[in-house]
């Protein structure tokens, strides 16, 4: 009666705790990871970086104005001989001078190199949205597959659970038909072992729950220990055919996206290159003071000021020939960017038809499964009957028993699997992050 007692306050407890625990659904998942994850807030950070570099004060468009003023005080002796070879001296002569200025610089043309650098900026920038994009993509594939492990391991957690209690009430009544000798010694043992079994089947696999949980709770970027509950419910709303996923593919997915990018930019690369072969043609101009004041001067005092501009132009006609080799160079460049571009859309194409492949065997794999599992509990529900009025041995009904427990497993775990194909299939369409799952 004791020990009763103590169960049913360590199952209220853990009751109490489930309770208490939050349940976390997909959408709360992908909301929490967009504003906490990692490496999501440093993508965030770089697209900033990458504005500010976009902006109009590091375009080279705007003037340069530069301040300047100083001063300075000394006293001197002097001693001055004509060419009679009359001496003089002037002692403790005082000088004193002070300027200041104001000045402005200002690139009129630059054989339009200023202007495809500032162009190149504004498509650095996409691209580094791109980047960012691609750590979200790949953020939020981990956390829905690592979502779906912990439901998974959850639900795996129930049915062993489950076989647990139909081995301890096998236990029990091998324990009551050893002790009128309706059974061996034999029976009351293999009992036992299948629950020790069951029973460390169950830790562990609690073990590897507690684990998922904490790994996604890192992916989220919260405390790593904390509580939740998942739902395991799973539902298969996309509908895949090949034309159409290629066709999204080419034109969403994010490796594509990028590539298109990094061709964009090798052009506005090989401009900036050609911009060296054409004239520059700069404007400069300062306001400026002077005052000095020297004791051993003609005139002893100097004042100054007024307003200079230049206008320079300036024609690298010919420079060793580094332009022409930069320009070769950036063509070739450009080149391999497109056979770039063409491998990748190969693998792409591949991939997503592979992906396809796999996701359609899943579904597959997954029907049969479920017809398994209907099979293996009307085989468990017969063998119960058999095993009660004693017509199969406890060692048939045991493999009654694992044969549910297996298909059960197998079920669940096939179910996961063909989400995860699915979520694949998604990010290579580019979808991703535009499917309600």
């Amino acid at each position: 009666m004791k020990y009763i007692n103590k169960l049913t306050i360590l199952l209220l407890i853990s009751f109490s705790a489930t309770f208490a625990q939050e349940k976390l659904t997909k959408e709360q998942a992908l909301k929490i990871a967009l504003e906490n994850n990692y490496s999501i807030k440093i993508a965030k950070n770089n697209i900033k970086i990458a504005k500010n570099n976009a902006s109009i004060y590091n375009s080279g468009y705007l003037p340069k104005i530069i301040a300047n003023a100083s001063g300075n005080y000394s006293i001197n002796n002097t001693e001055l001989t004509n060419r009679d070879g009359v001496k003089s001296e002037i002692n403790d002569a005082e000088s004193q001078g002070y300027n200041a200025s104001i000045g402005l610089n200002y690139t009129i043309f630059d054989g339009l190199g200023r202007s495809y650098n500032y162009k190149k900026l504004k498509e650095t920038y996409n691209l580094s949205g791109l980047e960012a994009k691609t750590i979200i993509e790949n953020s939020v594939l981990q956390i829905f597959t690592l979502f779906y492990e912990v439901a998974r391991l959850d639900e795996n957690a129930k049915i062993i659970l489950e076989s647990l209690n139909i081995s301890k009430q096998r236990l029990k009544r091998a324990k009551y038909s050893f002790e009128y000798g309706q059974s061996t010694k034999l029976q009351l043992l293999n009992a036992q072992v299948d629950v020790n079994n069951d029973n460390i089947n169950y830790i562990n696999t609690l073990r590897s729950l507690a684990n998922a949980k904490r790994d996604l709770n890192l992916l989220l970027g919260r405390q790593i220990n904390t509580k939740f509950t998942t739902n395991t419910n799973i539902k298969f709303t996309a509908i895949f055919e090949l034309p159409t996923l290629l066709e999204k593919a080419k034109k969403y997915n994010i490796e594509v996206l990028k590539s298109n990018k990094n061709i964009a930019l090798s052009n506005f690369d090989l401009k900036v290159s050609k911009s060296k072969l054409l004239p520059n043609l700069t404007l400069s101009g300062f306001y400026g003071y002077n005052n000095s004041k020297n004791d051993a001067s003609i005139f002893t005092n100097q004042l100054s000021n007024g307003l200079n501009t230049s206008l320079n132009l300036t024609w690298n006609l010919f420079d060793g020939g580094t332009s022409k080799t930069r320009i070769q160079n950036s063509k070739i460049i450009k080149d391999n960017l497109l056979i770039q571009k063409e491998q990748i859309e190969n693998e792409l194409e591949r991939n997503v038809s592979n992906s396809l492949e796999v996701y359609n065997n899943a579904l597959f794999i997954l029907r049969s499964e479920e017809k398994n599992v209907e099979t293996s509990k009307r085989n468990f529900s017969r063998s119960k009957e058999q095993f009660i009025l004693g017509q199969i041995t406890s060692i048939e009904f045991r493999q009654a028993q694992v044969n549910l427990l297996n298909s059960k497993s197998n079920l669940n775990q096939s179910k996961y699997l063909t989400k995860n194909a699915e979520l694949k299939l998604l990010q290579l369409s580019g979808e991703l992050l535009n499917t309600n799952f």
